[in-house]
């Protein structure tokens, strides 16, 4: 028969693998073609998910939302791409923190299918920078960036596309899926739950959309083909500005402070914020629809 202290300490242990094993229970991916999209468009609902002691939160960014700077600082003392990811970060830590006390963020570069991506970790959320180009509203891009964009690249109308610090070169839209791919399977590692987070794509729903947000969305789609065990949240984009209010005012407040703060990281790094009537009109509304997955993801 086991001695009180040594079954206590068996206690203690299993206790412990139980939180290791909770802590892992469900991986959250909001994918967002710009830094401010998730923000804007799929709040609350990343902050409910970071305020989950089973969830981990990964944002995807997949532009840099540059639009046609590149690397360039648009007149500023600080490249624009930077201060856009500086947002991000800030509205990341914002939803992680709530009420928690701060920790130490963490940066490097990840390799993903053989790419350079730029990786940062804050709390229980990962934050991956693609940095591709911004290639406009209409997906035809910028002069100034080579005209890439993902919709050009998803039409083969590009040869490759090259992230705007020059990080990564994709040769083909098939090859971007591969690195989407392998990074979603990373990530959810063991977790038994996964849900994707991206806008609609049913333009009867979503008319209007950024075809930024629409290539991405698609070619989220076509990463997890197959995983049925991954369910999708589908969110509405510009549209909603045309809908009635209907967010109570405590998801209205959480909405604003995660833009808030990707407003406040332009103005750290010299660059006007988009805190504009146009944005502020998304922030009393949201809308989406789930399709679940099925089975679970442990493997």
């Amino acid at each position: 028969m086991l001695s009180p202290i040594k079954q206590l300490f068996l206690l203690c242990l299993a206790a412990s693998f139980a939180q290791v094993v909770l802590a892992q229970e469900t991986v959250a991916f909001y994918f967002a073609a710009h830094e401010d999209d998730w923000q804007l468009f799929m709040s609350p609902n990343a902050y409910r998910d970071a305020q989950s002691s089973s969830t981990k939160v990964v944002f995807v960014y997949l532009t840099a939302g540059d639009g046609g700077a590149g690397v360039g600082n648009a007149g500023r003392s600080q490249p624009y791409y930077l201060a856009r990811e500086n947002g991000a970060k800030l509205s990341a830590m914002l939803i992680a923190n709530a009420a928690n006390n701060p920790v130490t963020p963490t940066g490097s570069e990840a390799s993903i299918a053989g790419h350079t991506v730029t990786r940062w970790i804050y709390g229980r959320t990962v934050s991956y920078f693609f940095r591709l180009p911004d290639g406009n509203m209409d997906g035809a891009g910028y002069d100034s960036t080579g005209l890439q964009s993902l919709r050009r690249l998803h039409d083969g109308a590009l040869a490759s596309m090259t992230a705007v610090d020059s990080s990564a070169t994709y040769r083909d839209w098939a090859d971007l899926m591969r690195t989407l791919r392998d990074l979603i399977d990373r990530e959810r590692g063991q977790a038994s739950t996964v849900w994707v987070n991206v806008p609609d794509t049913d333009v009867t729903k979503n008319p209007g959309d950024h075809s930024d947000h629409q290539q991405m969305a698609g070619g989220v789609l076509e990463a997890i083909r197959g995983l049925s065990c991954i369910g999708t949240t589908f969110y509405l984009d510009y549209v909603l500005a045309t809908l009635d209010e209907n967010a109570s005012s405590q998801d209205r407040d959480i909405k604003a402070a995660a833009f808030a703060a990707t407003a406040v990281g332009l103005n750290m790094m010299d660059h006007p914020s988009n805190w504009d009537q146009q944005h502020r009109s998304l922030l009393g509304r949201h809308s989406f629809r789930t399709v679940p997955g099925t089975g679970h993801c442990a493997k």
